[in-house]
């Protein structure tokens, strides 16, 4: 018969101490703030305030509406990893000039305009080497298809963009109120736009937020807008048109 010894006082105090320690370390600012890191993608510093823990939950479908929200959301992960690659599937007019103003690197980005039959194919062979995917909806996925790749989504951890709808979003994004700026009275050109966004979605995303910015500026980044703005206010003729 094996005899087990009981611990000494000391013996049981140090183990306490050290499990408390090992507790302390795993619930601590720090410790939670690099795993909310290892688990998201960042995304640009206007857009942190509309995102749950200011960042894309990896493996993840998020919905953007817009076509400017989808490519600033792009940008954050794109710019954080030079060596990432970025992938747009089914959305043959995305405007790539538009994407290399928000700091898109193109050299770096994979379009497939037209996937044609094999659209959930195409996508899960992109997952495990794009970080983030934007994909137009494919209309009707089977919901056996549609599970299968939503978990080869989730074993790459890769993020989804997608204008919607798509089953099983997490997050969406849309423009509520906009104003395009720099048109006259028959002269000027376009030189911005300030919109209105708002995001809603599942979990901790489930109470809304709100920001406004500028998509793009002058300069054709993402910036915020002032604060006390109208997206839409006092436009008139073409630049309320645009809007």
């Amino acid at each position: 018969m094996t005899t087990v010894l009981a611990p000494t006082p000391e013996e049981a105090a140090a183990d306490r101490a050290e499990r408390l320690a090992d507790l302390m370390e795993a619930t601590s600012p720090d410790t939670r703030a690099r795993q909310q890191q290892a688990d998201t993608l960042p995304v640009l510093e206007p857009l942190r305030p509309l995102v749950p823990g200011g960042g894309l939950a990896k493996g993840t479908v998020t919905e953007a509406t817009d076509t400017g929200l989808l490519l600033a959301l792009a940008a954050g992960p794109a710019g954080a990893d030079r060596y990432g690659w970025l992938a747009a599937v089914g959305l043959p007019d995305l405007g790539l000039a538009a994407a290399a103003g928000y700091g898109i690197d193109l050299t770096r980005m994979l379009v497939v305009d037209d996937p044609g039959t094999h659209y959930a194919e195409v996508l899960a062979a992109l997952a495990p080497a794009c970080p983030v995917i934007i994909a137009a909806a494919p209309g009707r996925l089977p919901p056996r298809t549609a599970d299968r790749l939503a978990a080869h989504l989730r074993r790459a951890g890769t993020v989804l963009l997608t204008p919607g709808p798509w089953p099983g979003t997490q997050l969406r994004l849309e423009v509520t109120a906009k104003s395009w700026v720099g048109l006259g009275d028959g002269w000027g050109q376009l030189t911005g736009r300030e919109v209105e966004v708002r995001s809603v979605g599942r979990g901790a995303a489930y109470r809304p937020r709100t920001a406004r910015l500028w998509l793009p500026d002058e300069n054709g980044a993402v910036v915020p807008a002032a604060p006390g703005s109208a997206a839409g206010a006092g436009r008139t003729g073409v630049a309320a048109a645009l809007a």
